[in-house]
This record gives structure tokens, sequence and C-alpha cells, in this order.
């Protein structure tokens, strides 16, 4: 049972670093909370180096990467523009639609296509999304997609879920050519890297940003790559596809967040459409 245990601090820990980051919007910009989660987490990860076998890479591997990279920038920037913007459990719940998504893309990348549990599994998440605006402004049956369109945090991150579903795929195809925790780190350092002209672009202020808000970065830092650990050490003791439905709880843990700490309303309907959204991705990831 300890893939299980991974599992979950990797759910924990993901919902907490969105919420920390929607703590920390309040007083920094965008870009920088953004880089703040990939940028501290890197010595962290570094740190781990050592104890980790550093696997033979081809240029599949590399193509991979290169390719995911710009994805995942604007997949970022999406992300926390969305939490910024919306409440975390009207945001965040639209992550569980990335294995809908996965269903079209990975079948085009690699050849893989759904059984008929995925089918159901697709249902769920769309009833799920569904429930998550029955509360919306507005009357009829109709009434929460309107809400839907209407909600730009919710349309980002069924955009940055999309985005995912390549990325996973890129990310998959560079793990075979590596290996699962050596990919983690190397992939989270160059993004780092990568990531960290556009926030100075963006924010000439932002070393000062940084400066006056270590402690909390640190903190976004330290749980970020905690999590990324937790996947990735989770990966090695179970099918993925075990750890990936339990991480998904994270959903859950976000909509808590929202009512704990930033006193959302309407969590108990919106808790209910994202217990569905993860029934679905269950059904999508484990039969």
């Amino acid at each position: 049972m300890l893939w299980f245990y991974l599992s979950l601090t990797a759910a924990v820990t993901l919902a907490t670093v969105d919420a920390l980051s929607k703590y920390a919007l309040k007083d920094s910009g965008e870009e920088v909370v953004a880089w703040s989660s990939w940028g501290f987490a890197t010595p962290f990860l570094l740190a781990t180096i050592p104890f980790i076998e550093i696997p033979t890479l081809d240029l599949t591997f590399w193509i991979a990467t290169i390719l995911a990279l710009p994805l995942e920038l604007v997949a970022v920037l999406f992300y926390i523009r969305s939490i910024k913007i919306s409440p975390l459990s009207l945001s965040i719940p639209f992550l569980a639609l990335t294995p809908v998504f996965l269903i079209a893309t990975s079948f085009f990348m690699l050849g893989e296509l759904p059984d008929s549990s995925g089918i159901a599994g697709i249902i769920l998440i769309a009833i799920g999304a569904y429930l998550l605006n029955l509360n919306s402004s507005g009357k009829g049956f109709l009434a929460p997609l309107k809400a839907i369109s209407r909600e730009k945090g919710s349309l980002l991150m069924i955009a940055v879920s999309f985005i995912y579903s390549i990325t996973s795929n890129l990310g998959k195809i560079a793990v075979l050519h590596s290996s699962p925790s050596f990919f983690a780190v190397t992939y989270t350092t160059i993004f780092s890297v990568f990531f960290l002209p556009y926030v100075i672009f963006k924010e000439r202020n932002a070393a000062a940003i940084i400066k006056a808000r270590i402690p909390l970065f640190l903190m976004i830092g330290v749980v970020f790559a905690i999590m990324v650990m937790a996947h990735f050490l989770a990966i090695r003791l179970v099918e993925v596809a075990y750890m990936i439905a339990v991480k998904r709880t994270s959903l859950i843990f976000s909509v808590l967040y929202g009512w704990l700490v930033f006193k959302e309303e309407h969590i108990r309907e919106r808790l209910l459409g994202c217990v569905v959204m993860v029934i679905g991705v269950v059904l999508i990831t484990l039969f």
C-alpha cells in the first residue's frame, strides 16, 4: 500500500501548491508565481541526482522534451491565470477533462484506444462538469453550460487540460527513453531555466518580488518538489493508471481548500460535481 500513500501525498501536495499559488497572487505577478513552483523546486530535485541512475539518452528523448517545453509554458501561464480570476472550486476540477482529451491525443500519438469503461468515464466527467455549475446564475436546463462559457477561469483550465493531454504523451515518450525519476529532475530544471527569461521580460521587478516573499515561494517550491518525487516514486511501485487515479483526488482537495481557506460558496454542489468527475477519471484509467 506504499504506492497508495505516495500517490495520495502527490494529490494533497498538488492541491496545496494551487492554494499557496492563489494566495501568492494577491501581491505577486502571475508570471512570478507561475515560475516559483518550478524554479524553487529545482534545487531540491537536483539534490536527488546522486541517488538517481543516469540513463543513456537518445534523440527521441530530446525531441519529446523540446516539443513539450513551449506547450508546458502556455499551460502554466493559462493555469496560473485561471486560479487567479476564478474560484479554485470552479477552475481546478476541469483538470479532470485531461483523460477525455487523452483518448483522442493518445490515439494519434501513441496508437492507444479506449474501451467501454472509457466511454462511461467520459459521460461521468461531462456530467460532473455540468454539476459544477448548477448554482450559477441563470435559469433553465442549459444554464450551467452557459455559466461555463461565462467563467473565463474554467475555459482557461479546459485549455490547460487539452495541452496537458499532449504534454502527457510527450512526457511518456521521454520517460520510455530515459527513466521516470531522471526525467522528473531534468524536465523541471530545464523548464525553470526555459521559463525564466519570459518572467524577467514580463515582470522587470521579478527579483525584488521574489526577494520580498522568499519564505512563501520556498514553501511552494518544497511542496512542488515533494509532489514531483512522490509522483515518480509511486510510479515505480505500481501501474501508472492506479497512481494517476489516486492523484486525481487533488481535485477534491482543491475544492476543500477553496471552502476552508478562501471561503468560497456553493461548495456542496461543486464537491458533488468534482466527485462525479473523479469517478469518471477512475473508470478511464483503471479499467
